[in-house]
């Protein structure tokens, strides 16, 4: 029998002072502040196939903010980001910045979309080359960049960095500048899961501009923008054509999937009961564990909303 799950936020309606604008996206919720700040929400949505799925998962805002934030400050030496603090376990206040509406997707392995493009025949994906003779899983010779542009609403689109630049979407100085700390990123992404038994596959970075500085934003190496393997029988799984055993948002699509649903025109989402909703806030709290080497302590989700509110508030009155 499933216990009683603990209380999810799938929404925020926060109304501290300084509020000039909110933002609800797929998963988080953005208050900007007059001074330029924005404090930065993430609640217990899910969203796969760009669609948001009907029911929170259970402490998985908190496992959101917490990565993000751990991963931030630490490659903060590398990369100038946005964060300034975290008054809370779900929340990050930090600069407000324009984003850039591209989303750079790193790959360092052949799998997940990249996998089904290649399966169906393409050696192209987004301008990069993926050689020919590669398996499912297999290990690019160097990281690859498969931009796609960002959607506020709807589906998030492959684009090639020419089109990129074609479209304005940002200068040839931006999309240089955004390249070379994408790259610098999942590197130490890559360094740190190492440590940690594990191998950052593929991920997403998003940047924004600020005062002229182009900044990340958002989140970083996180299960909902990362794809990670257990490196621990890795090749082994390779060499006799396993499928390799990860932590990532991508078994949740592949449950999709299974259950006939990707997102498109007329299909519905399947049914969620507790024990799967439960499998996926279990899958949450593991990869935070595996790549902070934390112990994940769950915040009070008595009054999730009341007990953020009480935080920023501090935090903003301090």
């Amino acid at each position: 029998m499933i216990p009683t799950l603990p209380a999810t936020l799938t929404r925020s309606e926060l109304n501290f002072p300084g509020v000039i604008k909110v933002y609800h996206g797929k998963v988080r919720d953005v208050y900007h502040l007059a001074d330029g700040r924005m404090v930065m929400v993430a609640s217990d949505r899910i969203s796969a196939f760009d669609v948001i799925l009907p029911r929170g998962i259970p402490h998985k805002g908190q496992v959101l903010s917490q990565v993000s934030w751990n991963m931030l400050q630490a490659t903060a030496h590398l990369v100038p980001n946005w964060t300034i603090a975290m008054p809370d376990p779900q929340v990050i206040v930090g600069h407000a910045c324009d984003p850039v509406k591209v989303e750079m997707v790193v790959r360092g392995y052949l799998s997940g979309h990249a996998w089904r493009q290649y399966k169906a025949g393409h050696r192209t994906l987004c301008g990069a080359t993926m050689p020919e003779g590669l398996r499912e899983s297999d290990r690019f010779p160097e990281p690859i960049i498969t931009p796609s542009t960002k959607a506020d609403e709807g589906h998030d689109e492959d684009i090639t960095p020419d089109e990129i630049l074609k479209r304005g979407l940002c200068t040839p100085e931006e999309w240089a500048t955004m390249t070379r700390y994408a790259l610098a990123l999942f590197a130490e992404g890559s360094r740190i899961a190492k440590e940690r038994g594990l191998i950052l596959v593929d991920t997403k970075y998003e940047f924004g501009r600020r005062n002229g500085e182009i900044l990340v934003i958002d989140e970083i190496h996180t299960p909902d923008s990362s794809r990670y393997f257990y490196a621990e029988g890795y090749a082994e799984r390779q060499e006799w054509g396993e499928a390799q055993k990860q932590l990532s948002k991508e078994f949740v699509r592949e449950w999709l999937m299974a259950n006939g649903f990707m997102g498109k025109d007329g299909q519905q989402v399947p049914h969620m009961d507790d024990a799967f909703v439960q499998t996926v806030s279990e899958r949450y709290i593991e990869l935070f564990e595996k790549i902070t080497g934390q112990t994940f302590v769950p915040a009070d989700t008595a009054d999730i909303e009341g007990r953020i509110l009480k935080a920023v508030e501090g935090y903003l009155k301090g």
